[in-house]
């Protein structure tokens, strides 16, 4: 891609970052490199290892075409493509923890990234703690000699609380800590950790670059200072993604601009149109001016995508249950990001400090890419099941 990619529109980036058509006969597209063995020419150049591909897990054309596309949106230094979003959670995790480390993690992270601390990593002799996400550069208080890696995950899962980025990450470097962040929901379009002090920046490319809910992968990008040990640890642990996934990924990414715009004024429609529908006590979305982050959130981020959650008045979780039972056009579901709406019941059980207070059951909506007023008929159907319960 030509060096002033900088200068150039958003979806002009997604159409031509990371292949170079040049290099593959005129063909706009990379090849899918089916890869383990790479075969050298002579003893001497493999015992040097002096050539661009070694082996099948540390990289093929086909993976460097995502990579280098991810690291054009994100301006890292280098990215890995790891098998799932979990992965991308995992593995800078263990490559940068060693026990008797100590680790925070915002309190409205991603359940997995949650049970993978509570379970794995305090059995390898990790320490671990849940602060408040609206903690700010508060977080020095909880920063300890052995403090290692800051997680952050902004707006927060299913409750959509935005952190202070820069000030989490300044107090982190201050005590020489590594600042992570799981960045999925904005993705680097619509925020760029790194540009925020962030030093790893981690997606569930499941999610919007891939679209079309049909492909698992994660991504995660370092810059200068911790590139050269995030590779290493990906090469250690062995865990890389195959090349159709890789390419299906990269297929999405071309398109992810368009689509996320249409997340996006579909979904603030959505929210905006809910806050004003009896049997809902409050929408969690950071793009509306009543969301209590709303201010932090129009400081750093330059749009917002297509999750969020509702809260109803009362009811419990027979009102939930009757709610999304209702539903017909979205589903019910796990994961976000592709093309269909999707609904899921919200838990916040496993929460420590960010419990929060609300008047009924938590209800999480993923908008796809159908037409709003067919989505708004389906919402009343959930409301009007869930009005029924009481």
């Amino acid at each position: 891609m030509a060096k002033d990619n900088g200068e150039m529109g958003i979806n002009t980036r997604l159409a031509h970052s990371g292949n170079n058509p040049r290099d593959y006969f005129g063909f706009v597209n990379p090849p899918v490199v089916h890869a383990s063995t790479v075969l050298y020419p002579d003893a001497a150049s493999m015992a040097a290892r002096s050539q661009k591909y070694t082996y099948g897990t540390r990289g093929t054309p086909t993976m460097d075409a995502l990579t280098q596309a991810v690291d054009a949106l994100e301006g890292s230094a280098g990215t890995i493509a790891v098998p799932s979003g979990l992965a991308a959670v995992t593995v800078p995790l263990l490559t940068f923890l060693a026990a008797g480390d100590h680790l925070l993690i915002v309190d409205s992270v991603y359940h997995p990234t949650r049970h993978f601390a509570d379970t794995m990593l305090k059995r390898l002799g990790v320490e671990v703690e849940y602060y408040d996400p609206h903690i700010g550069a508060g977080i020095a208080a909880l920063i300890k000699p052995n403090t290692k890696v800051v997680f952050t995950e902004s707006p927060g899962s299913n409750t959509y609380e935005v952190q202070d980025i820069p000030a989490i990450a300044k107090a982190a470097h201050q005590a020489g800590a590594i600042v992570m962040m799981d960045n999925t929901w904005a993705t680097p379009l619509y925020f760029k950790p790194l540009d925020h002090g962030v030093d790893i920046s981690i997606h569930a490319a499941t999610k919007y670059p891939a679209g079309h809910s049909d492909v698992l992968l994660g991504t995660v990008s370092a810059n200068e200072t911790y590139w050269k040990q995030l590779y290493e640890g990906f090469c250690t642990l062995g865990c890389c993604s195959g090349p159709d996934d890789i390419y299906q990924v990269l297929r999405g990414l071309r398109t992810m601009g368009v689509r996320l715009e249409h997340h996006r004024k579909s979904t603030l429609a959505l929210a905006s149109w809910l806050e004003e529908q009896p049997g809902v006590a409050q929408v969690l979305y950071p793009a509306l001016e009543s969301h209590p982050d709303h201010a932090l959130w129009k400081r750093d981020f330059c749009g917002s995508s297509g999750v969020f959650s509702i809260v109803l008045k009362g009811g419990g979780q027979k009102a939930q249950h009757a709610f999304l039972d209702a539903l017909k056009l979205f589903g019910l579901g796990y994961s976000w990001g592709g093309y269909e709406s999707l609904a899921v019941p919200v838990f916040l059980g496993d929460r420590t400090v960010a419990k929060g207070s609300y008047e009924g059951p938590l209800v999480r909506l993923q908008v796809g890419l159908e037409d709003v007023d067919d989505l708004k008929a389906d919402l009343l159907r959930g409301l009007a099941a869930a009005a029924a319960t009481a």
